[in-house]
């Protein structure tokens, strides 16, 4: 009889128990650890920033599905890890054991990194449902005085598909509004150049977002390093090929979401072996931790190399369908081993990502994530706008409804006949 762990219960964690429970044998047990009773759909929260959305539409009672499919929840959180006693510390002072963990624990946001940088100082957030709620309620207090705009990532950021996607909606609602000829836009960021994404580009996603911003009139920074927010203030600076800041500039705003850089959570940060310096897990092929070798990683916690450097730090981002084949690698290989066989499952670590633009969007698929690619592929028009908004739909009722089966790759690979693309590759 085994136990196993997962510790998160966002997207990685509520697909990873959904997918593991499958694999348990008779007398084997699994808990879930996550903070708060509630998961809610995290590419909604663009929406949710901009009023197109309301929180109950993106957010799901996970306990209560928990429970019904039989899986024990424990929504106080974790404190620490404590890998060298297969035991999980629990904030209210509870332990949990294992005999297998899953550290599906997403990242920890590092506003503190730049001074002024959050929702709780000068500019907003979409990372987290509560943070696209007070960015909602600061948009609609814009709307009352309309001024500049910035949007955008900073160094270290792992995720820009969301500024993107939040710069295009903003543009599109003020233009809904009869107000956009009075909000200059600005789009600053640490890639090297528009469209690099963490992936250096995927088709030609570069000349796609360009296109767009010149076609919105919206301007942008790139290689650029935000020293500090003030009120109503950032001061970038933009960095050359050789490292050195080459200008500084002062960007006034009424209204600035900026994404922020990405690190391990406190429960697992510098536990030597099993995170990086950064605190991310470190895992191999296998999605398992080298050291702990019953400690497996999935999801945007996970620790996976720059795809090169650049003047600016730019982490690689995780999206859904590299995490669901995640999920789905670890699941059959603790499976294996609850068998009393070798893991041998690897998984795809393929990029497909639907960037909505509230009146259109780009499309892409890099196989492998990581370049040189099998397929490197790139599109553009309403039809991702429509597609998103039916994929929300869909992912919403298959959590709601419990199903593990393989969201991303059902979905987006058959609906939009991506896979008849890969294969005509």
């Amino acid at each position: 009889m085994a136990k196993v762990v997962v510790l998160g219960a966002g997207l990685g964690g509520t697909l990873m128990a959904y997918e593991m429970q499958a694999e348990l044998g008779a007398g084997d047990t699994l808990t879930v650890i996550g903070q708060g009773p509630r998961y809610h759909f995290v590419p909604s929260n663009p929406w949710v920033a901009a009023g197109w959305r309301d929180r109950d539409e993106v957010e799901i009672d996970i306990a209560a599905v928990m429970k019904k499919k039989g899986i024990t929840y424990l929504d106080q959180g974790a404190a620490r890890v404590h890998p060298d006693e297969n035991r999980v510390e629990l904030t209210d002072g509870a332990s949990v054991s294992y005999d297998y963990l899953i550290l599906c624990t997403g990242p920890e946001l590092a506003f503190d990194e730049i001074e002024g940088l959050g929702p709780d100082r000068f500019t907003q957030s979409i990372c987290h449902v509560d943070h696209a709620e007070k960015a909602n309620a600061a948009l609609d207090a814009f709307m009352e005085n309309p001024g500049p705009v910035i949007v955008g990532a900073v160094q270290g950021a792992s995720c820009f598909g969301p500024a993107y996607e939040f710069a295009m909606i903003l543009d599109t609602e003020f233009r809904k509004r009869k107000i956009r000829d009075r909000v200059p836009m600005t789009f600053v960021t640490s890639e090297p150049y528009i469209g690099h994404l963490g992936l250096d580009g995927v088709g030609d996603t570069k000349g796609l977002l360009e296109s767009e911003m010149r076609n919105r009139h919206i301007k942008w920074i790139t290689s650029a390093r935000v020293h500090h927010v003030e009120d109503g203030k950032m001061v970038v600076e933009e960095v050359g090929d050789d490292g050195q800041v080459k200008k500084t500039t002062e960007l006034p705003f009424g209204y600035a979401m900026m994404l922020p850089a990405f690190r391990g959570v406190a429960a697992v940060r510098g536990l030597e072996g099993l995170v990086n310096p950064r605190g991310f897990v470190i895992v191999d092929k296998k999605q398992r931790n080298p050291r702990y070798s019953n400690v497996f990683g999935v999801g945007v916690g996970v620790a996976i190399a720059p795809t090169g450097p650049t003047p600016v730090p730019v982490g690689v981002p995780k999206t859904g369908f590299m995490i669901e084949s995640m999920v789905t690698a670890t699941a059959q290989n603790i499976g294996a081993l609850l068998k009393g066989a070798e893991p041998a499952a690897e998984g795809s670590w393929n990029a497909v990502c639907l960037a909505d633009f509230g009146d259109g969007g780009v499309a892409f698929v890099a196989e492998p994530q990581i370049p040189p690619r099998n397929v490197n592929w790139s599109a553009q028009g309403k039809w991702v706008h429509l597609a998103k908004i039916a994929f929300e739909k869909y992912f919403i009722r298959k959590i709601r409804k419990g199903e593990s089966e393989p969201f991303y790759e059902r979905w987006i690979m058959e609906s939009l006949g991506i896979h008849r693309l890969k294969q005509s590759r």
